[in-house]
């Protein structure tokens, strides 16, 4: 009988602490690392050669929207490809739970509002037999994944749950409202729910128009909130009203993000507890997270724990004849919308078709919703913003990339560019529309963002924006772009990259059993092929329930990820295990034997 289930042996271990990569083995028995050195004796039942890779702990993504994907999906694309092997979902205020018989569409038409996952899909994948929050947790727990899942209490559904239409419409809560408000968040935690989550700005909203619950909610409410997360020592994470780059309220109707970050430190001081909130860079105002920095570093000196939650790259969208783009309003093009996808390639690029698809006027939009009005958005970004996303993938373009300044140079209309661009690859080409954190055509911004000792990585935002993006990719294009290939600017090291979404993303949740290669922590791990390690082009797929779609993006390179012991995948496929667990705070460890 073998000595361990496990051995990687001769790998370049980067334990996810920031000390610099080691040479040497990792053995592992029953879903725990047991021994960390050089040559360790003894027989495996599987042995990975790892000479000439990378050895990291997974990752911990902290920001996902998988709320509703993981009642039906054991896979949990995107994040999935990218060595992945804990989430957090419940980000941003939005969830499925508690929720009162009837209440189902409005939470659902908020998901889809706020994070564009196709409603239909939502409506035929969850079964909903829940109620209560822990209602919530026993019932995902029979589920088994490919990754562990942890999840927080979102702020609109509790408000929903508890004060009704009044709760939706947000207006303010009685005294008797916050008691039972808090009551439930803390309710929520006992049953292992790892945080509480919030959003406070307007652009958040649902499908009718209305923004998330609580996104004027008063100090007394979040206070109190805030209060009962104290015993546990949960996370309270939010959008910030007023946070940069977005149009944002606080509880005096100003548009400060100062004035948050004041309540938020005063809140964590008095409850001690953990705060995250999200922060991008923005042309509006493209110093102002520098501000932000400088308010959090003052209000962690005085025993406050902000963390700044930042993306790894810009907040946009992406366009292409696969989903949403410029002329998906074009009588021309809605004629041969529901062709099969190479049949409508084909008619596209009929010169007769382009010249009367530019010609064209816009139809009406169906909604109001996003998807239905994103061509006037693209058209707007048009002469300056918008860039060739490549194979490979470029996500730091040069201004004379610009669709714009191409079509410039050439002598042709912008718009004539544009779609020539999106007919390149077969008809899938995507191209790039950075919003956020791109304010001065590089990531600079981002680099200080994500190199600061206070942030944290967030905002891969998992199983949302369906139609218009897929960050989920983040932890490779951290490994590839910050550490390997940036020629623009400054680099972040190996031992950085990691330890931002491995151990600071775990401790920030108190998951302190993953995180690290260490003995006695979790067997979850990746074994990478650095220097073939690639993000995929984006593709558009329609395999949501109801035959929802969504924007997927592979990666090569990860010559094996591990979760609890169990090998997930290996070299960049599925190998169909599904060790991921449910994990509730307080749990020293989940489980982790095989079903």
């Amino acid at each position: 009988m073998s000595e361990f289930d496990l051995i990687i042996r001769n790998g370049t271990i980067v334990d996810g602490t920031g000390r610099n990569a080691f040479h040497g083995d990792v053995a592992v028995k029953d879903g725990v690392i047991v021994a960390v050195g050089q040559a360790i004796a003894g027989s495996a039942d599987e042995v990975i050669d790892a000479a000439g890779r990378l050895v990291t702990p997974g990752f911990v993504d902290v920001h996902t929207h998988y709320d509703g994907q993981v009642t039906w999906d054991d896979t949990l694309e995107p994040s999935f490809s990218h060595g992945v092997t804990t989430v957090v979902t419940g980000n941003c205020g939005v969830g499925f739970a508690p929720v009162r018989p009837g209440g189902q569409r409005q939470l659902i038409e908020l998901m889809e509002g706020v994070e564009d996952i196709p409603g239909s899909a939502l409506w035929e994948g969850i079964r909903w037999d829940w109620e209560s929050f822990p209602d919530y947790l026993d019932a995902i727990a029979d589920k088994r994944w490919s990754m562990n899942v942890a999840t927080q209490v979102p702020h609109g559904a509790i408000r929903a749950y508890v004060m009704g239409e009044r709760g939706v419409k947000n207006e303010p809560a009685t005294a008797e409202d916050v008691r039972r408000m808090a009551d439930l968040v803390e309710e929520a935690v006992d049953a292992g729910a790892v945080g509480f989550s919030t959003s406070r700005i307007i652009g958040h909203q649902a499908l009718d128009g209305t923004s998330v619950p609580g996104t004027f909610a008063g100090e007394d409410e979040v206070f109190a909130i805030g209060r009962a997360l104290a015993k546990s020592g949960a996370v309270f994470e939010l959008v910030p009203g007023g946070s940069v780059g977005t149009a944002g309220q606080n509880w005096k109707g100003e548009q400060t993000l100062a004035y948050e970050i004041d309540w938020m430190a005063r809140l964590s001081r008095e409850a001690q507890i953990p705060i995250t909130y999200l922060i991008v860079e923005h042309d509006d105002d493209p110093d102002a997270w520098k501000e932000a920095l400088r308010l959090t570093e003052a209000a962690n000196r005085t025993g406050a724990r902000l963390s700044p939650q930042t993306a790894a790259r810009p907040a946009g969208f992406l366009t292409g004849f696969q989903s949403q783009h410029m002329f998906q309003r074009r009588p021309g093009y809605l004629a041969l919308a529901e062709l099969p996808f190479d049949q409508r390639i084909a008619e596209l690029r009929k010169p007769q078709v382009k010249r009367a698809i530019l010609a064209e006027p816009d139809a009406p939009p169906k909604s109001a919703s996003i998807n239905d009005n994103l061509h006037l958005v693209i058209a707007g970004m048009l002469p300056h913003n918008i860039f060739p996303l490549g194979d490979p993938v470029n996500y730091e373009p040069t201004a004379d990339m610009a669709v714009a300044v191409q079509a410039k140079r050439d002598g042709v209309e912008p718009q004539a560019r544009l779609y020539d661009l999106m007919l390149e690859q077969g008809g899938c080409a995507m191209l790039l529309m950075p919003a956020l954190n791109y304010s001065r055509g590089n990531h600079d911004a981002l680099h200080a963002l994500l190199s600061h000792p206070d942030s944290i990585i967030g905002l891969a935002d998992g199983g949302a924006h369906c139609g218009i993006t897929c960050d989920a990719s983040t932890p490779t294009y951290m490994l590839t772009h910050w550490v390997r290939d940036r020629s623009r600017g400054p680099r972040l090291t190996l031992e950085q990259a990691v330890r931002k979404q491995t151990s600071e993303t775990a401790n920030l949740y108190g998951l302190t059993d993953r995180g690290v290669i260490a003995v006695g922590k979790r067997a979850d791990l990746n074994v990478i092929d650095f220097d073939r390690l690639a993000l995929k082009a984006p593709y558009a797929v329609r395999d949501l329930p109801a035959g929802g779609q969504r924007i997927l993006q592979g990666a090569e390179g990860y010559v094996a990820t591990i979760v609890s012991g169990v090998v997930t995948r290996r070299n960049d496929a599925d190998t169909g295990a599904r060790p991921g667990r449910l994990v509730r705070r307080g749990q020293s460890r989940t489980a982790i034997a095989a079903e």
